[in-house]
């Protein structure tokens, strides 16, 4: 006899994306090509602009569309992507959700959980004009951040400079100062995993 599907079955798109529930989302776009100067374009969307998110076409971004978060270059992208894509991973399989394998060249745009977009934002915004030799140190100080961190500073950056244009002042300033150009000094804090264990794994558990 066929299975039936289970009724608590919650359909997952992109990276985290949860089509049937969210009201709250984020959307990765990625030119297709491999120069170093390609642009990646971070939307966030909320209310009726969720439709057929997961169907999205790629399509021109105004630089200044209210909804453009991030503009970054795939050199700076290449970067940071991998070791932001593990930890959504990690966390993607704490809650029981599948994983998603990062392409250089996807399809269409990638729908994002919006727990994870504002913590991709973060990182984003704190490298977008830092050189890409200080990535790795934004990278292990992003990482020591609890998730929690993270989304207080994206509500904080949004509020004031959260468009992709508004570089290198207010908060953006202050979060590559903090991120990128302060050292990383190891043994000092708790260590990011330490910090994963402390606060649990339930990371993605806020309102969609």
């Amino acid at each position: 006899m066929p299975r039936t599907p289970s009724s608590n079955a919650r359909k997952v798109v992109g990276l985290g994306f949860l089509p049937d529930e969210a009201r709250h989302g984020f959307l990765i776009d990625i030119p297709h090509g491999g120069h170093g100067g390609d642009l990646i374009r971070i939307t966030e969307h909320r209310g009726s602009d969720l439709d057929h998110l997961a169907d999205r076409p790629f399509a021109p971004t105004s630089p200044a569309d209210p909804a453009l978060r991030v503009i970054i270059d795939r050199t700076r992208w290449t970067a940071l992507a991998p070791a932001f894509w593990d930890e959504a991973n990690r966390r993607l399989r704490a809650n029981g959700l599948p994983t998603s394998k990062l392409t250089k060249a996807p399809s269409a745009p990638i729908p994002v959980h919006p727990s994870l977009g504002k913590e991709l934002c973060i990182l984003c915004w704190a490298v977008e004009e830092a050189s890409p030799d200080d990535i790795p140190n934004a990278l292990r100080n992003w990482e020591a951040l609890a998730p929690e961190e993270r989304w207080w500073l994206y509500t904080m950056t949004v509020a004031t400079t959260g468009q992709a244009m508004q570089k290198g002042i207010g908060w953006r300033k202050a979060l590559r100062a903090a991120i990128a150009d302060n050292p990383f000094i190891k043994g000092e804090g708790l260590s990011p995993k330490a910090r994963r264990e402390l606060l649990g794994h339930s990371q993605l558990s806020l309102s969609l």
